[in-house]
């Protein structure tokens, strides 16, 4: 104990509970906050829109010298968020704004006499933001820019929400351009988000790096054995993703309208299996419908990656790095994947990955997969990348020299 008590102090703000790291923005955060816990003493204050993971907290507890953990009601934050129109602030910042997380920001800094804080994503550095706070040094870990992946919700918008999502992007590209001119550094997942970061606010240009994301391969491994989650006479292919995001259920959708039904007149074994927590109603229709199966939340997804003979990730709408690319990489699948989906990733497409752009593409490659005409040996170059490129130690080297 007395040897904790010797760290400083260091307060981290995460706009969603980092525990359990079951999703890409929760896996990034919680690696962050193990990588903090070996050099301070860690002051979490996060909000949490999913009661089930108050039960993690003694396992979280592990990593924090205090925390601050506020339930988040998404339908009372969503009407709050509106807020935001009438203050020309983001909708994103009311949405994520509580008094009680800032009187606690306020209290722990002055009581424990806190240097050093680390906000993890946009919505977040409200609670830092202004002369008050000018004297502390604050980075931010933006993953990737929202403000764009906004802009790409503008084309698949209904009509009349287009407007609110045009205004969105604005005010949030707005925002993020502030933080980075008054944090000290600010983060991206990739080297193509914060390249393209750099080029929407060139004056903040020095201050902004990225580090990548990275995946456990010893648990995504290959040399783990599993029974198969599929039938034997089934040919699965697999999507793996939190399925209550919504540029996951719009993956699915547009492959299961526009992909699948030619991939089966050719393949009437073929199976679609969408894995993942929490599927909307338009993905649970979806398994009305021939050769699709929604899982829903699983113990483990390795099992289906294991068992499958092609992972797919047809993203449509997407920014940063796709973890679910990478896990499957590390499981030696040999994984198909969209322009928007492949962005970010160091991987050679023909060699560790396969890049489909259009319907027809994504047809033609998973046809030519299936029919054993490529693909032999790309699932153990898939991995050997991902060993290389994308351990969790080795990415975080970055943000460790700046701490």
């Amino acid at each position: 104990m007395e040897a904790t008590n010797k760290k400083p102090a260091l307060l981290f703000l995460v706009h969603r509970i980092p525990f359990p790291p079951n999703k890409g923005d929760k896996i990034r955060s919680f690696n962050v906050l193990k990588l903090l816990a070996k050099h301070f003493c860690v002051h979490l204050g996060a909000f949490v829109d999913d009661q089930d993971d108050f039960k993690h907290v003694d396992k979280l507890n592990a990593y924090c010298t205090s925390t601050c953990l506020l339930s988040l009601n998404t339908r009372s934050a969503k009407l709050k968020s509106l807020s935001g129109i009438l203050t020309a602030r983001p909708l994103t910042l009311p949405y994520y704004f509580d008094r009680k997380m800032q009187h606690w920001v306020d209290e722990v800094i002055d009581r424990e006499n806190i240097g050093k804080s680390l906000v993890f994503s946009s919505s977040m550095a409200q609670y830092l933001s202004g002369d008050r706070y000018c004297g502390l040094k604050r980075l931010i870990d933006f993953v990737d820019i929202d403000s764009d992946k906004w802009s790409q919700y503008i084309k698949s918008a209904p009509l009349q929400m287009k407007p609110v999502y045009i205004y969105e992007a604005r005010m949030l590209l707005a925002w993020e351009k502030k933080i980075t001119a008054e944090f000290d550094h600010s983060f991206f997942v990739s080297q193509s988000e914060s390249d393209l970061f750099k080029q929407l606010s060139p004056h903040s240009a020095d201050k902004v790096s990225h580090f990548n994301n990275g995946v456990d391969t010893e648990f995504f491994s290959p040399k783990h054995v599993f029974d198969s989650p599929y039938e034997d006479n089934q040919t699965p292919i697999v999507f793996t993703g939190a399925m209550d995001y919504w540029a996951n259920a719009d993956a699915v959708i547009w492959f299961s309208q526009r992909v699948l039904p030619a991939l089966c007149q050719q393949n009437p074994q073929l199976k679609f299996y969408i894995v993942g927590s929490k599927p909307d109603s338009k993905v649970k229709a979806l398994a009305e419908l021939p050769n699709i199966v929604v899982t829903g939340a699983v113990d483990d997804v390795r099992p289906y990656l294991a068992h499958a003979v092609v992972s797919v990730a047809p993203m449509r709408i997407a920014r940063g790095i796709q973890n679910k690319v990478l896990e499957a990489m590390a499981m030696e699948k040999i994984v198909v994947v969209s322009p928007q989906g492949y962005e970010g990733i160091n991987a050679s497409n023909g060699q560790e990955l396969l890049l489909a752009e259009d319907e027809n593409d994504w047809i033609n490659v998973i046809n030519d997969l299936l029919s054993g005409e490529m693909g032999a040996s790309m699932g153990c170059a898939a991995r050997k990348r991902v060993v290389n490129d994308y351990s969790w130690q080795g990415s975080l080297a970055r943000l460790e020299q700046y701490l």
